[in-house]
């Protein structure tokens, strides 16, 4: 495994003072819901790490946009591969993986294509659209790619991972793309089991593993010491991860659920420890009416 990669020290930055916006969204007025979307944005002197830290996920490919998750990641400091990783991991015995910088990844039509198939059969017709997959390569998510060749096929490229990375801080594997028709059937597990021990050896603090939603996402779970941010804390409680995903999320509220309060301490604990907070100001109501389309 190479990476050439060069580690530097996190600058200075205002970590916590990012601005949030509430995006509206569809809502149940059976059950007296009207949701809104946690956005954020950057403040000057915050980095990207920040956010994630903060459990948020891009949601723009420029990186200008963040949204409030259950993202997951496996702090690598400490963590060790369990029975079940290393024997994945002999499983890829003779892959190879490189890290290249988006700058120096060729990004040709025959790539696109072979990713675009990958696409449509794991994720499902129009997911990745090629506007999509063109927007995430040419713009600041995507800063490096994280290569597997097979050695035992000539070095032919088997898989590739899109990766957006700030060292020491962190590393988060985005998207994989790769040989659903290969040999080695735990090609996409083998992949992240072993970007876990890259960036390991690479010095980084944690790898961000993105999402989880549906009982398919839990195959995750297996990484020893991974952490889910709950929307006020990360946590590593697996037991309660599951409970979320398998929970009935239109019967109630999360801070609704009984279970959930209790593991916390109840509601009131919860807002003792959330470590959002909003700084109210008087905005003005606009006096023009032309701005608001009405012209009476």
């Amino acid at each position: 495994m190479t990476s050439g990669l060069a580690t530097t020290p996190p600058a200075d930055n205002l970590a916590g003072r990012m601005k949030l916006l509430f995006s509206e969204f569809a809502p149940d007025y059976s059950q007296y819901r009207y949701p809104y979307v946690v956005w954020a944005v950057p403040e000057p002197g915050e980095t990207p790490a920040d956010l994630y830290g903060s459990g948020f996920h891009p949601a723009s490919p420029d990186l200008r946009r963040f949204t409030l998750c259950r993202h997951l990641r496996v702090p690598l400091a400490g963590w060790t591969p369990t029975s079940e990783n290393r024997r994945i991991l002999r499983k890829g015995s003779g892959m190879v993986l490189e890290l290249v910088t988006r700058q120096a990844f060729e990004f040709t039509a025959e790539r696109q294509a072979r990713w675009l198939a990958f696409a449509e059969e794991r994720f499902g017709a129009g997911i990745m659209t090629p506007e999509r997959l063109e927007g995430l390569m040419t713009r600041g998510v995507v800063t490096h790619l994280l290569v597997c060749r097979d050695e035992g096929e000539g070095n032919r490229e088997v898989g590739c991972v899109l990766m957006y990375l700030e060292p020491p801080r962190m590393a988060h594997y985005y998207y994989a793309f790769y040989d659903l028709k290969h040999p080695n059937r735990s090609l996409g597990l083998f992949l992240m089991t072993a970007a876990l021990q890259f960036f390991q050896d690479a010095g980084f603090n944690h790898l961000y593993l993105g999402t989880c939603y549906s009982e398919r996402a839990l195959y995750k779970t297996q990484f020893d010491g991974l952490e889910f941010f709950d929307g006020l804390a990360w946590s590593t409680n697996i037991d309660h991860l599951k409970f979320l995903v398998r929970r009935d999320a239109k019967a109630r509220h999360l801070l609704e659920e009984p279970d959930f309060l209790s593991w916390h301490g109840g509601l009131d604990s919860l807002v003792d420890r959330t470590g959002f907070q909003l700084r109210r100001h008087m905005v003005e109501a606009d006096p023009t009416p032309e701005r608001h389309g009405t012209g009476n």
